[in-house]
C-alpha cells in the first residue's frame, strides 16, 4: 500500500471542471514531459492498409496529427507475427514491417525518428521528433536460433514479447488451453538468458501464469507487461495479471503498462464479449455457414446491431492504474494502450491517440502529482529499460 496525498481514487469531478481545468494542465505537463506508449500495433496494420501516418488517417488509432495532439512523444511500434507463421514464413513477415517502418522513418526525418535507446529517446524529444522504438509481439521468427536474436537486436528490437494467442517454441500462452511446456521451454531458458546479456527486455504480456513465473527464476534483469491490465477486474482472466504476480514483478523490478481494452478492464464487459462469440459461432453452426465467410459477417453485424456494445470508461483505466499504485506503489505502473490492436473496444475518451491528455486529467484530478505522473508516463518505464541497457554494456 502506498499513500498519495489528496488522492481521490475511483471519483470523477465535474466534467466542465476536468474539461476546463485538469484537462488544461494535463496538456501543460505532456508540452513539457515525455509520454511513451509501450504497445501501439501500427506496422501490422500498416502492411495490410498502408496510409499516409504524417496526415490524420481514416483508419486505425494512430497517425501523427493525433498524437501530437495527444502529446505522445514516442511509441514502441510493435511488429506482430501471427502464430499461423510458427512453422514458416516468420522470419520474413517480421522484416516486412521493420522495414516498412524504417522506410517511413527516412521519408520522413523532419519529424520522425527510431530510437534505439533511452539518450535518443530524450534527444528526439528535446528536437520535437516523434521517435518510434521497435518491439517483437510473438518469438516465433526467433525459430529456436540464438543468431536471430541478435539479428534482430541488430534491426532495432528493444523488447521481445514471448508468445502471442498460441503456445511457441519457446513458451506457454496464457490463451493457450493446452501446456506444451508448462512454462518456459528449454530453448525459452536459453533465450531468457541471451537476452539478458544483450539488454533486450523480456515482455511477459500474452504468457501463461506458469512461464511467467519461470521468466521470474530465470532473468537477472527488471522485465515488463508491454499491455497487460489487473486480472482483479477480470477474475481468473490469464491474460491479465494477478495481485500476486504484480507483487512479484514489483519484488523484479519490472513493470506493468496498463492496456486500454474494455475487456481488460472490466469483468463484465470481458463476458459480454465470450457469449457474444460463443452466440454467434452457435449461430454459424446451427446454419452450417463458414465463419470466414460473407455470409459470416452478415451475422456478426445483424448481432451487434441487436446487442449494442458496451465500452469501459476512462475511469475504469485509472481504477487499474490505483489499483497497482495501491498493491506495490508508484514506481511500477505506465501505459501500454494497444492501440491499433483492440478493433471497437477502446474505452469512451480514450478512443485514439489524441485522448492521453483525458486520462492524465482523469490521474491529476484523483490526487496524482506531477512527479508521480512523470513516472506513470515514461520514467517507470525507461528504469527497466535503462537496467537492460547498462547489461548490454557490462557484457559486450
Amino acid at each position: 500500500m502506498v499513500y498519495i496525498p489528496s488522492l481521490n481514487h475511483g471519483k470523477c469531478a465535474n466534467k466542465s471542471f476536468l474539461g476546463s481545468t485538469m484537462l488544461k494542465k494535463a496538456n501543460n505537463f505532456l508540452k513539457k514531459n515525455i509520454l511513451i506508449d509501450t504497445h501501439i500495433d501500427l506496422p501490422s496494420r500498416l502492411l495490410l492498409n498502408m496510409e499516409d501516418i504524417t496526415k490524420q488517417t481514416s483508419t486505425g488509432d494512430f497517425d501523427l496529427v493525433r498524437a501530437k495532439k495527444g502529446g505522445l512523444a514516442g511509441a514502441f511500434a510493435a511488429i506482430y507475427v501471427p502464430v499461423t507463421l510458427e512453422e514458416s514464413g516468420a522470419l520474413n513477415f517480421a522484416n516486412s514491417q521493420i522495414d516498412l517502418m524504417e522506410e517511413i522513418v527516412r521519408e520522413h526525418q523532419d519529424i520522425l525518428a527510431l530510437a534505439p535507446d533511452i539518450n535518443t529517446l530524450q534527444q528526439n524529444h528535446k528536437n520535437k521528433l516523434f521517435s518510434f522504438i521497435l518491439a517483437l509481439e510473438n518469438g516465433a521468427p526467433i525459430s529456436g536460433n540464438l543468431e536471430n536474436l541478435h539479428y534482430f537486436f541488430e534491426r532495432g528490437i528493444r523488447y521481445l514479447t514471448l508468445a502471442h494467442s498460441r503456445n511457441n517454441h519457446i513458451c506457454d500462452s496464457s490463451y493457450d488451453d493446452s501446456e506444451r511446456w508448462s512454462g518456459l521451454s528449454d530453448f525459452g531458458i536459453e533465450l531468457i538468458q541471451e537476452m539478458n546479456l544483450i539488454g533486450m527486455m523480456i515482455d511477459v504480456s500474452h504468457v501463461s501464469d506458469k512461464t511467467f513465473y519461470d521468466v521470474l527464476k530465470y532473468s537477472k534483469l527488471p522485465i515488463a507487461a508491454t499491455h497487460s491490465s489487473c486480472r482483479h477486474f477480470t477474475p481468473g482472466w490469464e491474460r491479465n495479471m494477478s495481485d500476486e504476480m504484480i507483487k512479484d514483478l514489483a519484488t523484479n523490478g519490472g513493470v506493468i503498462q496498463i492496456n486500454f481494452g474494455s475487456d481488460f478492464l472490466r469483468g463484465d464487459i470481458l463476458e459480454r464479449s465470450r457469449n457474444e462469440k460463443k452466440e454467434i459461432s452457435e449461430i454459424l453452426k446451427r446454419l452450417s455457414i463458414p465463419s470466414d465467410s460473407k455470409e459470416a459477417d452478415e451475422i456478426r453485424d445483424a448481432y451487434k446491431t441487436a446487442n449494442p456494445k458496451v465500452f469501459a470508461t476512462i475511469s475504469d483505466v485509472a481504477n487499474h492504474i490505483d489499483h497497482v499504485v495501491d498493491l506495490v506503489g508508484i514506481d511500477y505502473v505506465g501505459i501500454g494502450s494497444d492501440y491499433d490492436g483492440l478493433g471497437d473496444q477502446l474505452p469512451e475518451g480514450l478512443k485514439d491517440v489524441s485522448s492521453y491528455p483525458n486520462l492524465i486529467a482523469e490521474l491529476f484530478n484523483r490526487g496524482y502529482s506531477e512527479e508521480y505522473m512523470k513516472k506513470i508516463c515514461s520514467d517507470n518505464f525507461i528504469r527497466v529499460w535503462k537496467s537492460n541497457e547498462e547489461s548490454r554494456k557490462t557484457n559486450t
